[in-house]
């Protein structure tokens, strides 16, 4: 059995200050699985941003993992500051054995004080068969 596990927690803080009367926050997040004969892959990504009188805060973690029993499995996470106040997060896992493969990813944004976004899409696929595809989604 061959498994690959990559797990990134990073809390990224973006701060400014932008003294605002009451104290907002927003959180979200996705995650999927997808698996088929003896493959299965795994994604998950989750962010939030909070906003005080003393400023501005935001974090965001993702992780991945795959796995195979006769076949190969990988899975990767990168986490980044964007342009301006804005933490991007991709995480993506598969897994494979012959014409047999699970894989699946997530993509997590978010920007300081305004909104939180993630997708996170899974395909299956067995030779033979029809894929089977999955998307979930929060934020705008």
């Amino acid at each position: 059995m061959k498994t690959c596990i990559n797990v990134t927690a990073v809390a990224l803080f973006l701060a400014t200050s932008v003294p605002l009367a009451a104290q907002t926050s927003m959180s979200g997040g996705t995650g999927g699985s997808a698996a088929v004969g003896g493959t299965s892959a795994s994604s998950v990504g989750t962010g939030g941003t909070s906003t005080s009188p003393t400023g501005t805060g935001s974090s965001i973690a993702a992780g991945s993992s795959g796995a195979a029993v006769d076949g190969k499995a990988q899975s990767g996470t990168h986490v980044n500051q964007g342009n301006g106040p804005v933490l991007n997060s991709n995480t993506r896992a598969q897994a494979h054995d012959g014409g047999t493969f699970s894989r699946s990813q997530t993509r997590t944004k978010v920007k300081a004080g305004e909104d939180v976004q993630s997708t996170t899409r899974t395909m299956s696929h067995e030779p033979g068969s029809k894929p089977v595809k999955s998307t979930t989604s929060t934020g705008r």
